[in-house]
């Protein structure tokens, strides 16, 4: 009898040892998720600050130097677009492949808009005249504002994780 009691004691306190030993797992778990979803959030978030630092209305409005010609700023907008993206290129591991694609894409075809609006024109034009050239193409072509889209594309992802 006594050997009975003591097994029922043992079994209980194992039982009781597994229970406790789950909770904390799904506790870490949790706690795991959590992290994870706020890494995931602080990329899409970083990556929204991105497609705008890259939309070519806002680069050159910050890079309208005075001064350079057409190739040169062809040049400087080329590389602000680049170390931008560069220095992001980690923010992929956290998001979606589709969103991290729309991002490659915004930078390709801004990069692509650069390159053939300066191709286009005479070797002689001023840097600020390519800037001028690059925002009459963007009014008049709704392809020039695929930030706006990739930003609503970056927002929904967020909001599928909350």
């Amino acid at each position: 009898m006594f050997l009975t009691v003591l097994i029922a004691v043992m079994i209980a306190g194992l039982a009781g040892w597994l229970i406790y030993l789950q909770r904390k797992n799904q506790t870490a778990e949790k706690s795991q998720n959590a992290q994870n979803t706020g890494l995931q959030l602080q990329a899409y978030e970083r990556l929204t600050v991105l497609a705008d630092r890259i939309a070519l209305p806002n680069i050159i409005s910050r890079s309208n130097i005075s001064g350079l010609s057409c190739r040169d700023m062809q040049e400087f907008l080329i590389k602000q677009i680049r170390d931008e993206f560069d220095y992001n290129i980690s923010q992929q591991i956290y998001v979606s492949s589709d969103a991290w694609k729309a991002i490659i894409n915004l930078k390709e075809q801004n990069m692509l808009i650069i390159n053939q609006i300066a191709r286009s024109l005479p070797d002689n034009i001023s840097g600020t005249e390519l800037n001028k050239n690059i925002l009459a193409y963007l009014m008049n072509d709704p392809k020039g504002q695929l930030h706006i889209l990739v930003s609503e594309i970056l927002s929904f992802e967020a909001k599928k994780i909350l």
